[in-house]
């Protein structure tokens, strides 16, 4: 499966770029960013020759059998559709769009055209989540009361407003579209805490109906606080933080059931249980891997399996979002359903 990248950088470099070319299925033959030099960069890094500066072009070139899109979060609608319009299945890296209306539309016209399009939230491709996945799902704790989950780390750099570290991984640095408010849609909550929120709906299976949210920047957060109802009137909190003094991501979440409890600590992730009188705790070398991205695309494609996220999963993330956001803006608690 011939596989080409729009918005080939930092992000890419690091992560599915490599995992493309490690895949046995897949070759990676085309990339395309708008800044000549750097995409002269991934390509000798890669090995690639069929280099794009303009998406429509590596689109119609017929050397790719599908895409992976890394491109600033405000053009991944404009991106996405493009590609589905010209039958190529897509992997996108998240979150799906900025706006839900434009998401709907995405995965109703990938259902349409009976085309893969995957947002490659992280929590799927983590083996503690699809553990705990795994562990709520089976009754573990029991039916779900109550949830909070909490991000402290530092992500000031790739926001723009500290220098980045020199020894960054990556074969470019990031373009700091993160600190445009409108090129990133939001904050940090819509970068690092949408998987936060993927985290939350998917190992639960549940749907957020109502937010309430405290930003100390509405357009453009740093720190982030949700209070959320769930569909089957359980709440939920979420902390986001993103100018920690400590540099080390600190990651915690707690699921609460009527008959247990089970936490995640991270990072590196482990988890406790304490359900139904038995105590337990899980480390990442008790746990399976989890496929990757790459791996769970290629699947899907070739029609051997159904994805680790649906489209209506990583919609539904959008419509939390752009509710928490508008939360944020007025003061008082937005109905999901109708944000």
């Amino acid at each position: 499966m011939r596989l080409g990248v729009i918005g080939a950088g930092w992000f890419a470099s690091r992560r599915h770029c490599p995992d493309i070319i490690d895949h046995a299925d897949t070759t990676l033959t085309a990339l395309c960013r708008r800044s000549r030099p750097e995409l002269e960069r991934m390509g000798q890094a890669f090995g690639v020759n069929a280099l794009f500066t303009d998406y429509r072009e590596l689109l119609a070139s017929g050397i790719v059998d599908g895409v992976l899109i890394c491109s600033p979060h405000d053009l991944h609608y404009e991106h996405t559709k493009a590609a589905l319009e010209g039958g190529l299945p897509v992997l996108l890296e998240k979150p799906l769009t900025i706006d839900p209306g434009h998401g709907r539309e995405l995965v109703t016209l990938a259902t349409a055209r009976d085309l893969v399009l995957l947002v490659a939230q992280n929590p799927p491709y983590w083996n503690h989540c699809q553990r705990l996945q795994q562990i709520i799902a089976g009754d573990g704790i029991g039916a779900l009361e109550a949830v909070s989950i909490s991000w402290v780390g530092n992500a000031m750099g790739v926001l723009g407003r500290e220098p980045l570290p020199e020894d960054l991984p990556g074969v470019v640095p990031p373009t700091l579209f993160r600190g445009d408010s409108d090129a990133n849609g939001g904050g940090f909550l819509t970068d690092g805490g949408s998987h936060l929120l993927t985290e939350l709906v998917w190992c639960t299976a549940r749907r957020v109906t109502e937010v309430t949210c405290l930003m100390d920047d509405a357009n453009a957060d740093v720190r982030a606080v949700l209070s959320m109802r769930l569909d089957n009137g359980a709440t939920a909190t979420l902390s986001n933080t993103a100018d920690s003094e400590v540099r080390a991501k600190r990651h915690h979440s707690l699921y609460f059931g009527a008959t247990g409890t089970a936490e995640i600590h991270g990072v590196p992730f482990s988890i406790s249980l304490d359900a139904k009188g038995v105590q337990e705790t899980i480390g990442e070398a008790d746990l399976p891997p989890a496929p990757t991205p790459v791996q769970d695309f290629v699947q899907a494609v070739r029609g051997h399996g159904p994805l680790q996220i649906d489209g209506e999963t990583a919609l539904h993330i959008v419509e939390i979002l752009d509710a928490a956001y508008r939360s944020a803006r007025d003061g008082q608690a937005v109905n999901v359903a109708t944000a």
